[in-house]
Parts: C-alpha cells; sequence; structure tokens
C-alpha cells in the first residue's frame, strides 16, 4: 500500500493554519523541525494545561487531500495546510489505519501512526459550520472524526512533495485508531 506526499506545511509560531514549504525535516522523538508543535512533551495549549509532562503523541499530522473534495461538496473550500497539517497525503487510507503503522515517507523518515485528530472548536473560527464536517456520528451513533491522524517520528529525514509513502501494517491484532 502506498500513497503520495501533496503538500508540506510547518510554523513556528501557533496559529490555526500552517504555510506550505518546499520541504520539511522531520526529527527523530522531536516532529517537525521549526514547528511550533514539535517535542518530547505536549505542545498543543490545551494539553499543556492539563498536564505539561504528557508525551507528545501529535509530533506530526497528516491530512488526506481526498478530504479537501469532501468538503468542497460541502460548500466549503479548503486547501494544503489550512487545518493545520504537516503533510498532505494521496492515495492512502490514513482514517482506516490501525495504531502502530509505520509510514516511510520518502527516503528516510518514518511516521508511527498514533491516533486521530480531535478537532476543536478553532476549526469554526476558520470557517463556521467546518466542525459539523469534520466530526460526526456514524448510523450506530460512534463519533466519526476525519481531520487527519497524528503520528511520532520514529526515523528522521526530509519530507517534500512527490515523496512516496509507503505503509507497513503492525503485526497482531490490528488496534483501531481513537483520538489522541
Amino acid at each position: 500500500m502506498t500513497g503520495e506526499v501533496t503538500a508540506v506545511s510547518r510554523n513556528e509560531v501557533y496559529s490555526f493554519t500552517k504555510p506550505n514549504r518546499e520541504g520539511i525535516t522531520l526529527l527523530k522523538g522531536l516532529g517537525v523541525d521549526g514547528d511550533v508543535h514539535a517535542g518530547v512533551t505536549v505542545k498543543h495549549r490545551s494539553r499543556v494545561a492539563q498536564d505539561p509532562t504528557q508525551p507528545n503523541l501529535r509530533q506530526v499530522h497528516l491530512i488526506h487531500e481526498e478530504l479537501f473534495a469532501e468538503l468542497a461538496e460541502a460548500g466549503f473550500r479548503v486547501a494544503p495546510g489550512e487545518l493545520g497539517e504537516n503533510v498532505t497525503t494521496r492515495g492512502l487510507d490514513l482514517l482506516g489505519l490501525p495504531g502502530g503503522t509505520l509510514l516511510r515517507i520518502g527516503a528516510e523518515a518514518v511516521v508511527e501512526v498514533t491516533g486521530l485528530r480531535n478537532p476543536c472548536l478553532q476549526i469554526d473560527h476558520f470557517q463556521d459550520g467546518l466542525l459539523k464536517q469534520v466530526v460526526g456520528r456514524d448510523e450506530a451513533g460512534r463519533v466519526v472524526r476525519k481531520a487527519g491522524i497524528m503520528g511520532v517520528v520514529v526515523e528522521g529525514g526530509a519530507v517534500r512533495p512527490g515523496d512516496t509513502i509507503e505503509v507497513k501494517l503492525p503485526e497482531g491484532p490490528h488496534r483501531p485508531l481513537d483520538r489522541v
């Protein structure tokens, strides 16, 4: 199973969106070099307020480009980086991956999938009503999160648009993704 990187983004300061870059560098155990969310411990403000010593399971945020087309059908216009992701992908069912999946991105970088992004109300400040499009409920009443996945860097390296993403599923029973 393979996919492709279509855009990469990072931001040195806290903001909802992240500017696209020609390339980013993933740092083992830290995240995206130069990104405000890089670090061994949590960097998201709400999580820091709860417990600043928590491990950072959200070092890298990936979103599937196919979500943007789905949102466009609902009347929203979203481009890579605008939802705060670091890596925009094409051709992979990111939301269907189990926890512990390894993503080799480009020649060197490897990201371990830790869980689903749990978007907050800031997304409605970006575009009113968008939160309902990326968080909903299925027929059984279970919460469905569509705003991408999070991961930690297990091998560092450069990542650029056009890079291939190779998927290595974990052995044993697969653990469905939950919010992190």
